[in-house]
């Protein structure tokens, strides 16, 4: 029996040491498998270089501006096809009205036959007291028929034209409910640019949101610096075209039976653009001088897509409501009001032009002159005055 104990004691001990290797293999293994993903895992994504967010960001204003004009055409859009169907629906319940006039009168022509009864004319004239008698009830009876029978013309007549209108107003309805609905699709998409925007911006550190505004004012400086050379090269044009016109008028002066007085002005102040100073350049001036003077007047407002006045305002709001003051009516989208006036070249740019931006047009800005600008920019912004070389010119017009 003690040779049995110790035999079984050795066993014992194996059995304990078994779990341990087991454990101990298990565990090496799940280093290995952690060293080899961790080895063979992706970098993480570099994060983009400030100038690289400050263009996505102007990209992502650029595309907001551009869904802002679909926005405001589908709203333009829809309040005219409303307008549209309300005079419709109103013409079509006149138009019952005056069918259930006709019809009435045809019920109140049956109930008198039906009271009558119908009876031939053969048997009516042997029924007549004499002869005459029944040639004037029948003179009588044929314009009762006339009456009935244009009645009966006119309940048909009024019927078609109800017919009409109503199919038109159903039309009418159906291009409202698609108006309707690209109004809420420009909406959403206004929406989820700015929200983009808003995002990149808000992942930025403090130090890159420092840099951020370093590069806003490098190219405010750069845009200002523009702006500074036009306004130059104007008023050095409009001083040679002053002393142009000032030789003329003296040698106009000296010839026989000249007339000092015969010249032009040109209506022109140095760094301001060109004008002619004809009865049609003044008319333009002063029509330009209240455009600017409301404009001026909204310098602080802040930018609201879709907005059109009085508290805020996006860039086509501002410059329809501003030429609003002068007379002048603009259409709703930069891309219409574009279409107005006359085109003119940068160069010749004068106070109150308007001044188009980026390829797809989706911004606008009022011309104050020495290159500047009057403008609602973009949202978290206020209508300020600014260089019109901060953005791409896609072109100018002269409203008026």
């Amino acid at each position: 029996m003690p040779v049995l104990a110790s035999h079984r004691k050795p066993r014992t001990k194996v059995r304990t040491t078994t779990p341990a290797v087991g454990f101990t293999t298990a565990a090496l293994a799940s280093v290995t498998l952690l060293s080899t993903q961790s080895a063979t895992a992706a970098p993480a994504e570099p994060k983009p270089a400030i100038e690289d967010v400050q263009k996505k960001v102007d990209e992502l204003y650029r595309q907001a501006g551009s869904a802002t004009q679909q926005y405001n055409r589908a709203k333009s859009a829809s309040t005219a096809q409303r307008t549209k169907v309300d005079t419709l629906l109103s013409d079509v319940a006149k138009r019952t009205e005056k069918i259930n006039e006709a019809r009435r009168e045809l019920g109140a022509y049956a109930a008198e036959q039906y009271r009558t009864g119908g009876i031939a004319p053969t048997a009516t004239f042997f029924l007549a007291d004499d002869p005459q008698a029944y040639f004037d009830q029948s003179r009588l009876m044929s314009r009762s028929t006339e009456r009935q029978q244009k009645a009966v013309d006119d309940f048909r007549t009024q019927q078609a034209a109800a017919s009409k209108k109503r199919a038109e107003a159903v039309q009418s309805l159906e291009k409202l409910t698609e108006t309707q609905t690209a109004l809420r699709s420009s909406k959403q998409n206004v929406q989820t640019k700015l929200t983009e925007a808003r995002s990149l911006l808000s992942k930025l550190t403090a130090e890159e949101k420092a840099r951020l505004a370093e590069l806003e004012r490098k190219k405010e400086a750069e845009a200002k610096e523009k702006a500074e050379k036009l306004a130059a090269r104007q008023a050095a044009e409009a001083k040679e075209r002053e002393a142009a016109e000032k030789k003329a008028r003296e040698e106009a002066a000296k010839e026989p039976g000249g007339d000092s007085g015969s010249g032009s002005g040109t209506g022109t102040s140095p760094g301001t653009g060109t004008g002619t100073g004809t009865g049609a350049g003044g008319s333009y001036a002063a029509k330009a001088e209240k455009v600017l003077a409301f404009a001026r007047a909204q310098i602080g407002k802040p930018y609201v897509w879709g907005a059109a006045g009085p508290s805020s305002y996006d860039c086509s709001g501002l410059t329809q409501a501003a030429w609003r003051e002068a007379g002048v009516t603009l259409p709703r989208t930069t891309w219409d009001q574009v279409e107005v006036g006359t085109r003119v070249a940068t160069s010749d740019l004068q106070p109150g032009d308007l001044v188009f931006f980026y390829d797809d047009i989706s911004h606008v800005g009022i011309y104050k002159g020495d290159g500047m600008m009057i403008h609602a920019p973009k949202p978290g912004a206020n209508v300020r005055e600014e260089s019109i070389y901060y953005m791409p010119i896609y072109g100018s017009v002269r409203p008026a």
